[in-house]
């Protein structure tokens, strides 16, 4: 499920925190996969995901994260 969208350097420290709580993540950065296809692409395109069964675990991380930025 994605937990975050946005600029890539947010969902990197967002990355580390979900991490150091023990859920593995998955980082989709459409920024990089556009730029090595050739095409341009703007605007915050980098989601974070974790698997559903994982949320309980990593909610309480994720919602002091979004308080703090």
């Amino acid at each position: 499920m994605k937990v975050f969208s946005g600029s890539e350097i947010l969902a990197l420290a967002l990355q580390g925190k979900i991490e150091e709580a023990g859920v593995d993540t998955v980082l989709k950065n459409n920024i990089q996969s556009a730029r090595l296809a050739g095409f341009g692409n703007s605007g915050q395109a980098v989601e974070l995901f974790i698997q559903e069964t994982d949320f309980a675990k990593a909610n309480p991380v994720i919602e002091e994260f979004r308080l703090s930025i």
